[in-house]
């Protein structure tokens, strides 16, 4: 009788717990891919469930929606005004705005019109795939800095290249210069607002992203500040795939070396940085005596910039945006290809219209080669990418397996005449989760040394083939499938 009414009782709590989970994961609009997955979680997990749906499952708080899309764009006007003078001298030097950018203007203007992503003309770019390299460089010009320097990382590490960093940092606050640093905590580990201190003592600002703010009612684990931003006296800026800590320097014996892409940047596409750092700045100050206003000093004029010659378009992302623009940009560059799209990746996990696209662009003779790491940094996030890499190596698309150590590279380079290096991953997370940004380049010299940094690549990689699939255990097979199905979450 008493095993009869605990069977009943659990029954009843399993009902209940149905009833809840249907109605929290209806509650509000999301994609039907990440409704089944949170239904899964919550149906199979009581209690334990739902739980991890009030970090993670939740939307961004709406004080930090409003917040965020009620951010005045600094200096957008004056910035536009710059980008067009730039422009019209463009037409009168060695770039000529009728060649590659003609090729993209598709999605040159598909951002513009997105994102208010204007074209910038005038820049000299520079590539860096070694960690100790790119950072050399940057400590490089912060300590030649003369006027500001913001900083605007997902990770930043209490280790032996962040205290380096954070030192550099606090030697330029006491000479007087203006030093701000946005980091996101989760991606943060060791970094805390005790660790900030000195910097903060030495006249330098600190201020964690917005997403993290109020860890009980507000805090959405699974937002994150993903950007990495630096601008210096608003004449250099650096953007790409490291962070800053002791494993993207090869520190690591759980990754061994890490490749990345990163990029220095200097002209007219730095003020598109310095805009949005200032935005995300001004997002996510706790006192309105912090905000940061308009200064020329932040914009300064084409003619006091350096004068490349390389188009880029600066373009970031994020929830708070009601489209998912770099994923929409992403399938505009598999759907203009005519020969070829070569993307580095770490985490591969693209919803239904992004599969749709690859297997169009991979069907119509397009070049469609994708590189993922040989290891994981995220057990679950790997076995779904490795679902992934099985699902599109079924479709005719390469899939590289990179096993010097860890790639982490976030790039794709189309048709020989122009590509993107940034912060995106190609995964539900940066498609819609996470806060992003993408320096997309139109210029076949900066192509062309991408593509060869690819084929650099494959050499130390091996391509994924059916027979290689078929060896694959049944084990193996059972969490790659389990994993995708929790993959809208991850």
């Amino acid at each position: 009788m008493n095993l009869r009414i605990i069977t009943l009782i659990i029954i009843g709590l399993l009902l209940i717990n149905t009833v809840i989970a249907i109605i929290t994961v209806f509650h509000r609009p999301r994609s039907i891919a990440a409704t089944l997955a949170w239904l899964l979680v919550l149906i199979l997990l009581p209690g334990v469930g739902f739980l991890a749906y009030a970090f993670l499952g939740r939307g961004i708080a709406r004080e930090n929606i409003f917040t965020l899309n009620h951010q005045d764009h600094i200096g957008l006007a004056h910035l536009k005004a710059l980008i067009l003078a730039d422009a019209r001298a463009a037409k009168d030097g060695p770039t000529n705005p009728t060649d590659t950018t003609q090729k993209a203007a598709g999605l040159i203007e598909y951002f513009d019109r997105a994102e208010d992503s204007p074209l910038t003309h005038h820049n000299q770019v520079q590539l860096f795939t070694d960690g100790k390299e790119k950072f050399a460089a940057l400590f490089k010009d912060i300590a030649a800095a003369k006027r500001f320097v913001h900083v605007e990382y997902y990770s930043f590490y209490n280790d032996e290249i962040g205290n380096e960093f954070l030192n550099l940092l606090i030697e330029k606050a006491k000479d007087g210069l203006e030093v701000r640093l946005i980091y996101d905590p989760w991606g943060s580990p060791g970094a805390s607002r005790r660790w900030f201190k000195p910097l903060q003592n030495a006249g330098g600002e600190v201020v964690p992203f917005i997403t993290s703010r109020d860890l009980i009612r507000k805090t959405r684990l699974n937002y994150h500040l993903h950007r990495k931003i630096v601008v210096i006296d608003g004449t250099i800026g650096w953007s790409g795939g490291f962070n800053v800590g002791d494993q993207y320097l090869g520190r690591s014996k759980k990754f061994g070396y890490w490749r990345d892409t990163h990029l220095r940047i200097q002209g007219t596409s730095v003020l598109a940085l310095q805009e949005r750092f200032i935005m995300d700045w001004n997002a996510s100050i706790e006192h309105y005596s912090q905000r940061i206003w308009f200064k020329e000093e932040y914009f300064p004029h084409p003619s006091e910039l350096h004068q490349g010659h390389t188009p880029v378009q600066i373009v970031s992302d994020g929830p708070d945006s009601e489209e998912d623009i770099l994923k929409g940009g992403m399938m505009k560059m598999l759907l203009t290809a005519k020969k070829s799209v070569w993307i580095q990746t770490p985490y591969l996990i693209p919803d239904d219209s992004m599969i749709s696209a690859l297997t169009v662009a991979a069907r119509s003779g397009v070049d469609l080669r994708i590189m993922i790491p040989c290891m994981p940094d995220h057990p679950f996030i790997y076995r779904a990418t490795q679902y992934y890499a099985n699902l599109l190596t079924s479709f005719g698309i390469k899939i590289y397996i990179y096993q010097n150590g860890f790639i982490h590279a976030k790039t794709a380079i189309c048709d020989d005449q122009f590509a993107f290096v940034g912060s995106m991953n190609q995964d539900f997370r940066s498609y819609s989760l996470n806060f992003e940004c993408n320096t997309y380049l139109y210029d076949a010299k900066i192509t062309s040394d991408l593509k060869q940094i690819f084929r650099d690549d494959l050499q130390k990689s091996y391509l994924l083939t059916p027979e290689i699939i078929a060896r694959q255990s049944h084990w193996l097979r059972f969490r790659q499938y389990f994993s995708r199905l929790l993959s809208p979450i991850l």
